[in-house]
């Protein structure tokens, strides 16, 4: 069975460092995962347009994954706006079963506490199910990006395995 992986990235900017890292991080944990990325940039004033068959189009792709990393520089201590209008056309449980990580980039470690202060409660709100802590990485620490997101990585596997052990007894 494939797992489906949607990389939501809130950042303005097409083929930002965000983008990267949230590929590296979907690299690490599902190689052989099919996976779609989608750049928010790409949508601007569209993502606040409900009408807007395009944007419905991928939030229904994203709802219907298995997993789903979202993405975003941390603007002013949170995500960025365009993440939020995007994750603003769902409802309560629009995320039903979704496994999401929340993956914030900022320039140093003083925004560290963003993806677990604001965006996996949205995401919970939502309905979504999260592996474990939000991952940040500060920009400062570029050089190391690939050690943080293979440890971050690793500890989300180790979590899922143990929930699929657990969801296995009680269904049997």
């Amino acid at each position: 069975m494939s797992v489906s992986v949607q990389i939501v990235v809130g950042n303005p900017s097409p083929g930002s460092r965000t983008r990267r890292a949230a590929e590296l991080l979907v690299g690490r944990l599902a190689p052989r995962a099919r996976v779609e990325t989608i750049e928010l940039g790409e949508y601007g004033t569209e993502l606040f347009d409900f009408a807007s068959p395009r944007v419905g189009v991928v939030n229904a792709a994203v709802a219907a994954a298995d997993v789903a990393v979202f993405a975003t520089p941390t603007y002013k201590g949170t995500y960025t706006g365009l993440l939020k209008a995007f994750l603003d056309r769902y409802g309560t449980n629009g995320l039903a079963g979704v496994v999401a990580i929340p993956l914030q980039t900022g320039g140093s470690m003083g925004h560290s506490l963003a993806p677990n202060a604001t965006l996996a409660p949205l995401l919970l709100e939502l309905g979504a199910i999260l592996p474990g802590r939000g991952l940040y990485l500060p920009m400062d620490r570029e050089a190391e990006l690939e050690e943080l997101v293979r440890a971050a990585a690793d500890e989300y596997a180790d979590n899922l395995r143990r929930l699929s052990r657990v969801a296995g007894a009680l269904a049997g």
